[in-house]
């Protein structure tokens, strides 16, 4: 008897996906666990297995299409069986009239800078279409970029809007950067969302609309941390521990000291965590993911460096799976790198807290009864006021503070 193929939930926001790529051909044998087509869900790019043995008899939606969770995109069965659950018109020429698809070559754990590794031929399918993402495809068609001519460091070789820099013809600008008219074109373009775009705006939504929320601003002497960072850049060891990663260490240590913040809301409760999981803010090529460290508090610098670049190499690969970036009980979000002084943050709901990291820069400061050029940072705590009061969240500012400025203080 023939099985459907529905569109998994493949993360706990999942409402629809995106079937980027099948990787069975109808008329293929297919076991359980083969993976059938890879998914875009509103976090990553993931695999659709099977869940049954027998033949790939239709794909029911082509490569490209955006299907709800639950509904039908494929039918196994055995050789020959019918398909009684009509999917899509049969043409004359099916997919199981292709040849199988080429093997891509396998890649390594992470992207690396483009710089140091020879550039690598880009990968097509069988039908000769380059891989890329939408966006990539996009941006490489208003900047007339030939594709074929761009290495790519994403999933599996596809390329990505970070491979178009450089690439030849106009300068790629960031993504949603208004840009004038091609002479005689269109004076626009619509651009249909991505799903981790849509989901982007509709949790946005639940955040900015029905939280309650204020916002607490301090600003840090960073010289003892800076003094501390290069006392531990000096022992020449890997990997680097990043102003990033001491703050992620700090808020946490904080957060142990202050249960409070470390909370969920959840309408007719709120759970105040005794664990501290801090989510970090990775930008990715079409929006933004929050990975999490999980048990902050308890790990070192060192492990917390290694763990952070090993999820923000996968984040922006797509690849982290769904219980690498749920579960964090409060979050960090860091601009300081892009020469960003200071800024609010969007609270990532259950959360009731977020932090937002400006950049650290020299400027004239009263000090010991003189004027003198320190080490200076700006942090601004966005707080869900039905969880934290203003007292509460200043509080725990002030340790985070004191935490940063004499980092000795999270390791007493």
């Amino acid at each position: 008897m023939a099985t459907k193929v529905v569109m998994e939930a493949l993360s706990p926001t999942m409402e629809e996906g995106r079937l980027v790529e099948w990787k069975k051909r109808e008329g293929e044998p297919v076991a359980v666990g083969d993976v059938l087509a890879e998914v875009e869900t509103d976090k990553a790019v993931m695999e659709l297995v099977a869940r049954a043995a027998g033949t790939l008899l239709q794909q029911v939606v082509p490569a490209g299409a955006t299907v709800p969770v639950s509904e039908l995109v494929a039918v196994i069965g055995e050789p020959g069986e019918s398909v009684e659950n009509g999917g899509r018109p049969r043409g004359p020429a099916g997919p199981s009239d292709q040849p199988a698809p080429a093997k891509e070559p396998e890649r390594g754990p992470g992207p690396g800078p483009i710089q140091e590794t020879p550039a690598a031929a880009p990968v097509a399918t069988a039908g000769g279409r380059i891989k890329a993402s939408p966006l990539a495809r996009r941006i490489a068609a208003e900047r007339n970029i030939d594709l074929g001519a761009v290495a790519g460091t994403g999933p599996e070789g596809r390329v990505v809007l970070r491979d178009l820099e450089g690439a030849p013809g106009r300068a790629v600008a960031a993504p949603g950067t208004p840009r004038p008219p091609a002479r005689g074109g269109a004076p626009y373009a619509d651009v249909p969302l991505t799903q981790i775009r849509r989901t982007i705006a509709k949790r946005l939504a639940q955040s900015i609309g029905p939280i309650p929320t204020f916002y607490l601003t301090t600003e840090v002497d960073m010289e003892r941390a800076w003094d501390a960072r290069e006392a531990l850049k000096g022992l020449g060891e890997e990997p680097r521990v990043s102003f990033n990663d001491i703050i992620i260490k700090a808020v946490a240590t904080a957060l142990r000291q202050h249960p409070s913040c470390n909370a969920w809301w959840q309408d007719d409760h709120i759970r105040y965590w005794h664990e501290v999981h801090v989510g970090m803010a990775v930008a990715i090529e079409d929006g933004l993911i929050t990975p999490v460290i999980r048990d902050a508090d308890l790990k070192t610098l060192r492990q917390i460096a290694t763990e952070t670049r090993d999820l923000a190499a996968r984040a922006r690969d797509r690849k982290l799976t769904p219980g690498e970036y749920t579960g964090g009980t409060f979050s960090v979000s860091n601009l300081g790198m892009l020469d960003i002084d200071e800024f609010t943050a969007v609270i990532n709901p259950p959360e009731a807290g977020i932090i937002a990291i400006g950049r650290i820069m020299e400027k004239p400061v009263a000090h010991e009864g003189q004027v003198a050029l320190r080490r200076r940072m700006r942090l601004t705590m966005s707080c869900d006021h039905r969880v934290i009061d203003g007292a509460t969240g200043a509080q725990f500012l002030r340790t985070l503070k004191a935490m940063l400025e004499n980092p000795l203080a999270m390791v007493w």
